[in-house]
């Protein structure tokens, strides 16, 4: 007389899940997929290992992750314990030249180790490295204008050692992925002098995507994704929708450069970038192996 396991069910819900993802697994495999890590996800410690354990999955199912992060909030700590100010011009830190120093410091030494350690922790081989290593990241320095309101004169805004890339060099990312390795990026810059520079990850991200022709830009945030303007989630955009949502004010604020850095990236080669909530558990492997990803995805 045959008895039924007691974990029958457990284990045919396993089995069900894997049937699902089966034809996304085979979608993926070899590709490869930039992943800008940030948001309170970062601060968090469990969604932290959580987000290591779901890079390193994508790592063993055979998918190439790339991912590059952020790191304002550690950074902000690290001047406060210094002492040193921060001044925001239209959501960038002006960073004179004392604290492009702590930027380094903290991006490319203990935010970076940290999450190539998290992600190997959970079983994959993760290398930390930043944008000045193997001349990955070669950058100018930003500019911007703002007009007065007054006297309606654009004049031009400093701010100091804030830069953006001018060329993406993916040699070291391809001996890495090549060596089995996780590649995992500071948006440390530097150009042709020498001269250090902070980068928006998002910016960063969006160009390493974009240099690699990424089959996605998954950019993990901490809203849901595109809004529209009944406070509804946008799950699929074309650029030409992205385009016209910024200009008639859908999107507005912080969420424009994520969809102009998400534009920039498709233009040059990226199949889909994703806008999604990093906080939701799995967001990741949600978002690639289920039908029905949780975020914004914009496409050509």
């Amino acid at each position: 007389m045959s008895t039924v396991p007691p974990n029958i069910e457990a284990a045919t819900e396993r089995a069900r899940i894997l049937a699902q993802a089966l034809p996304y697994l085979r979608r993926y495999a070899g590709a490869t997929i930039v992943v800008k890590y940030g948001g309170h996800a970062m601060g968090d410690e469990a969604l932290a290992r959580q987000f290591g354990a779901d890079i390193a999955v994508l790592k063993h199912v055979g998918v190439n992750p790339v991912v590059v992060h952020g790191g304002g909030p550690q950074i902000n700590t690290m001047l406060k314990r210094l002492a040193i100010k921060s001044t925001f011009i239209d959501g960038l830190r002006v960073t004179d030249a004392a604290m492009v120093e702590v930027v380094e410091m903290v991006l490319a030494g203990t935010v970076n180790k940290h999450v190539a350690g998290i992600i190997s922790a959970a079983g994959a081989l993760a290398v930390g490295i930043c944008g000045k290593d193997g001349g990955l990241l070669r950058a100018r320095k930003l500019t911007r204008t703002k007009q007065d309101p007054d006297s309606q004169i654009e004049r031009m805004l400093d701010l100091g050692f804030v830069g953006e890339p001018e060329h993406v060099d993916v040699r070291v990312i391809h001996a890495l992925t090549g060596a089995g390795l996780i590649p995992v990026i500071a948006p440390v810059g530097i150009d042709a002098k020498g001269q250090t520079y902070n980068i928006n990850a998002d910016t960063a991200a969006a160009a390493i995507a974009g240099a690699l022709h990424a089959r996605r830009l998954l950019m993990l945030t901490d809203v849901p994704g595109v809004l529209d303007q009944a406070q509804q989630l946008i799950t699929e955009m074309t650029i030409a929708d992205a385009q016209r949502a910024i200009a008639n004010g859908v999107i507005t604020d912080g969420m424009i450069p994520k969809v102009e850095n998400c534009i920039y990236a498709v233009q040059r080669g990226v199949r889909g970038a994703v806008i999604l909530d990093g906080r939701v558990p799995h967001a990741c492997l949600l978002e690639l192996f289920t039908e029905a990803g949780p975020g914004t995805l914009i496409r050509d």
